[in-house]
């Protein structure tokens, strides 16, 4: 007989000593965090829903196994991906495109071997607290305007959903207290139902069982030249979303396993995924937001969730279930799940004692802050594409290229003359 673990505020790291029931259930609410932002991808660029869906659980696991199954996250379809792909697919054709994504994916593990020559030190020497911690409020607060703008399609849906998700996560205990989310979607839909806000014939319409349309892609230069250079600027988001989970679960990812299996991980995963139809895929803050929420750090429920997302994409019935989730309701859930992820970055700094008092520490966080929320846009051009650094990306490479170039002594020497006068 197995012993079943006593639910307290303590980090659950084991989700088999919950039981297969609650296992699944944990899996299904990430499913639920991740489902609109997987599908949204599909819908803005033409491709296949089912295939974005069954890939993704399908990289999910690709990419826990290349990382040993030790970093819990989830892949969901990449949104920096969006307009490449339109563009593409408007030219070339959406077969096209999806070359590119194949290539994007094999330059995330060329960046991958590089870094096991030179070593992961090389790299995170450049990602300090003071750059690191600016960085992940950034990742957060950059798809804050994305749940403000589904919780505002219906209020009332999006307020009642993130009151139950709050109360439920502060006043529940037990089981209930590591399932707030998938609780309040739950409220927040009754409701919708109860109001008669929700279309059910997508579901009556559905069928039990299909196969999604999965197609092989296609290359060319021109075609592969507009997708594949976004790469160059999500294997730094896909770095800092690795920080960002280790700052949540207290462990040191981009040490172990490494930064060098996480990039093949995402790469092989986004090749992969392209190679049958689907989106190029990346690491989903949401769910790093359920993980701070929950404090349920098992790997163990990603790949639950994986499972669960691939039988989606196969069951129409299921997915069509899903589909009627109201866009407010889930808005009212990532609002606290975004917010979350900010808060780990500022705990980051305040962790790692971060003076507040020095002008070299508050210039570069200021900076990140301004380029990564401001809506900056700078504009490189390489070959037959445009590449625009924007939100975490630029934030990024402003703040280290400032924790570089500024001197580290001004600030007590300007103390020093003081005290002297």
């Amino acid at each position: 007989m197995s012993k079943v673990r006593k639910l307290s505020d303590a980090p659950i790291e084991d989700i088999s000593t919950l039981g297969p029931l609650k296992g699944i259930t944990l899996g299904i609410q990430h499913v639920f965090t991740l489902f609109a932002s997987t599908v949204l991808v599909p819908i803005l660029t033409g491709l296949d829903i089912g295939v974005a869906l069954v890939m993704s659980g399908i990289g999910t696991l690709i990419f826990h196994f290349i990382t040993q199954g030790k970093v819990p996250a989830y892949l969901g379809s990449s949104f920096s991906f969006i307009a490449p792909i339109i563009l593409a697919g408007d030219l070339y054709g959406l077969d096209y495109a999806r070359g590119g994504i194949v290539v994007a994916g094999i330059i995330y593990m060329i960046f991958a071997w590089l870094i096991s020559i030179y070593g992961s030190e090389k790299i995170l020497r450049y990602f300090p607290p003071i750059v690191n911690g600016p960085i992940i409020i950034v990742i957060s607060m950059t798809l804050a305007p994305n749940a403000i703008a589904m919780a505002s399609q219906d209020w009332l849906l999006s307020m009642v959903t993130l009151a139950v998700i709050i109360g439920i996560a502060m006043f529940s205990k037990g089981f209930l207290k590591i399932v707030p989310v998938i609780i309040g979607l739950t409220a927040g839909y009754l409701l919708a139902v109860i109001l008669r806000r929700i279309d059910f014939s997508p579901i009556t319409q559905a069928a039990w069982i299909g196969v999604p349309n999965f197609a092989l892609p296609k290359f060319s230069f021109a075609s592969t030249m507009i997708v594949a250079p976004i790469a160059l600027t999500t294997v730094v988001e896909h770095i800092g979303d690795v920080l960002a989970m280790s700052g949540v679960v207290k462990k040191d990812f981009a040490r172990n396993p490494g930064l060098t299996r996480t990039l093949i991980g995402d790469g092989l995963a986004t090749s992969v995924s392209a190679c049958f139809g689907g989106p190029a895929n990346t690491t989903y803050s949401q769910n790093t937001g359920v993980l701070a929420l929950t404090k349920v750090w098992d790997p163990k429920v990603m790949r639950v969730a994986a499972v669960m997302t691939i039988l989606i994409g196969l069951i129409p019935k299921l997915n069509a279930f899903t589909s009627t989730i109201p866009r407010p309701v889930i808005g009212g859930a990532v609002i606290i799940l975004f917010g979350m992820i900010a808060s780990i970055g500022a705990r980051t700094l305040v962790d790692n004692k971060v003076d507040f008092s020095k002008s070299r520490n508050m210039i570069i966080i200021a900076v990140i802050l301004v380029f990564g929320l401001g809506g900056a846009v700078i504009p490189i051009k390489i070959g037959y594409t445009e590449i625009k650094l924007v939100g975490m990306a630029l934030a990024a490479i402003v703040g280290i290229i400032l924790n570089i170039i500024l001197p580290t002594d001004t600030d007590d020497e300007y103390e020093d003359e003081e005290i002297i006068a």
